[in-house]
């Protein structure tokens, strides 16, 4: 038994047999009729027929971003009243993601993704014609709903789609819909708000999703493995799902709201910290008890599935942190408009359409640790070029050039990393492991959004009292600057309040220049971050190059 390294041998099973309690096998076909299995369609009409429905969900998490101003004036309500638009989507999406393995055992993977498509596409319709606030945020809440099944669903039918070593390519196609939709999203969201309305960032979703399904109907089967049982219907393991819902909305709702509200200084904050963290030990210590868990934390006891979960958050992390650090960068100190900022990003989220496939392909050829290790050292090394050219001069070129760099090393880590999670891991154990990857990485999106704009806001105040230390009159070179602007200022304007113009000046001057020095520290810390993960990967084990799941004497 692998326990040393956390990936299953020939003949090797998983440690306990709740593991698969949730899986109902078909017995009448053996286990080489399983390894023999290849879907009826070309696999790469499946991974774009899959990749198509999981963009638009994924894109859905950015492009309202840019439209909060105006969906909350148009209904009547707060622009704080209006973040709830995103919140309520988030904290529905976090919610389903890990609960696509028991919704596959109970109707079938294929059937679920259906399900899934269908609600996201008719709630976005709702979502457009609604016409208060808190009927936006109900049909918000079913459109995180259904979107929540489509990133996991959608990976683990490419993975068992693809023989193992072509897995890694159809992770690249993956990958490119989970890094490149963020990027564009919220550029698109401001071209189509500017342009028509807020209302058409929800209604372009419709003809997207009935050509989604259209295809899903005629491209995708189930593997023999997936058998739907809806005694799981009955078994359902509901108190697990009261603990997710707690934790997750207790999570959401905190990181969302806690600069809002000045996090722990607010009894509101402490409230839904409090639902979190007694929430998510709860869910812990039941379903580590449960003979069919709701998800199966079990496969946390393999160490390459728990450090490939890890090292997802992160990437999850950084890459959604540095999608929201750069656009808010250039709005509040270069002085931006959104439109702008998101057309920054876009030379980025362009560039992994030539990175992917390369990365997709180093997959096949090199072991995953390996591939990722290389990823983490060029991410490193994106972040501190980056804080060496940020300035309050910088050009949108210099911007745009930027974001490359940052997006260009994410095909390495994020392909090798998902291939990686499931080498060793049965078949059967797809939809779980795709749940899982997928939850830990947007989970760690949102704690990193909230710890680094925190982070950059409390930094700049470090900063600012610094710099304020130095504006006295005991220090004579600023006196003099101060003297010399205000008597320019003075003779230009006139009316004798040069000096009074020059100190605010200055003072506006000092607070930019603390920003970015605010923005510098963040980008810093993710450095020291991007070196810790060099380290991590090398403790995946050295899987063969190509392989991906499946292994084991399950087959």
């Amino acid at each position: 038994m692998g326990s040393t390294t956390g990936v299953l041998t020939a003949g090797d099973a998983l440690p306990e047999a709740p593991v698969q309690s949730k899986t109902v096998v078909n017995p009448s076909i053996s286990a080489g009729h399983h390894a023999m299995w290849k879907p009826r369609a070309n696999p790469w009409l499946i991974a774009m027929t899959v990749a198509l429905a999981a963009f638009m969900e994924v894109l859905d998490t950015s492009i309202a971003n840019v439209a909060l101003p105006h969906i909350a004036g148009d209904l009547g309500a707060s622009t704080n009243e209006g973040t709830w638009v995103l919140t309520s989507y988030l904290v529905a999406n976090a919610i389903v993601l890990p609960l696509g393995g028991w919704a596959s055992n109970l109707m079938g993977r294929k059937n679920f993704f259906m399900l899934c498509i269908t609600i996201f596409t008719i709630s976005s319709f709702l979502c457009g014609i609604a016409p208060t606030l808190p009927m936006l945020l109900l049909f918000r809440v079913l459109q995180g709903a259904g979107g929540g099944g489509l990133q996991p669903m959608a990976q683990a039918i490419m993975a068992d789609s693809f023989e193992e070593r072509k897995r890694g390519q159809a992770f690249a196609l993956y990958g490119l819909v989970a890094v490149l939709a963020p990027s564009i999203g919220p550029s698109l969201g401001g071209w189509i708000t500017d342009s028509y309305s807020w209302r058409w960032i929800f209604y372009i979703n419709i003809p997207v999703g009935i050509l989604a399904y259209i295809l899903t109907v005629r491209m995708v089967d189930d593997p023999p493995w997936i058998v739907p049982d809806r005694r799981h219907l009955r078994n359902m393991d509901y108190m697990g799902l009261a603990f997710l819902v707690l934790s997750m909305g207790g999570l959401q709702i905190m990181l969302d709201k806690g600069e809002e509200n000045d996090w722990f200084s607010s009894g509101f904050i402490c409230f839904f910290g409090f639902l979190f963290v007694g929430g998510i030990v709860a869910l812990i210590l039941w379903e580590l008890r449960q003979k069919e868990p709701l998800i199966n934390l079990r496969l946390f006891k393999f160490k390459n599935f728990a450090i490939c979960c890890f090292l997802m958050m992160l990437v999850g992390g950084v890459l959604n942190a540095s999608t929201v650090l750069q656009p808010q960068l250039l709005q509040q100190l270069l002085g931006y408009t959104a439109t702008t900022a998101g057309k920054a990003l876009t030379a980025g989220g362009l560039s992994l359409v030539f990175v992917m496939p390369f990365a997709g392909w180093a997959t096949g050829k090199f072991a995953a640790r390996n591939v990722a290790a290389f990823g983490f050292c060029v991410f490193a090394f994106s972040f501190w070029f980056s804080t060496t050219q940020m300035s309050l001069d910088m050009s949108f070129g210099n911007a745009s050039l930027l974001r490359v760099i940052q997006l260009a090393p994410i095909p390495f880590c994020f392909i090798s990393i998902t291939t990686a999670a499931y080498v060793g891991l049965p078949k059967e154990q797809s939809n779980q492991v795709a749940g899982l990857i997928n939850f830990v990485r947007n989970i760690g999106g949102s704690i990193f959004i909230a710890v680094t704009g925190a982070l950059v806001s409390n930094r700049a105040m470090h900063h600012q009292a610094l710099l304020q230390e130095k504006m006295t009159s005991m220090n004579i070179p600023f006196q003099e600057y101060t003297k010399g602007l205000g008597a320019a200022l003075d003779g230009k304007l006139g009316g004798g309040n040069g000096t009074g113009l020059a100190m605010g000046t200055i003072y506006g001057q000092l607070q930019r220049q603390a920003g970015m020095q605010g923005y510098q520290d963040v980008y810093m810390m993710l450095f020291w971050m991007a070196v810790g993960m060099i380290f991590l990967a090398f403790m995946l084990s050295k899987n063969r190059p190509g392989q991906g799941g499946g292994g084991g004497g399950m087959h």
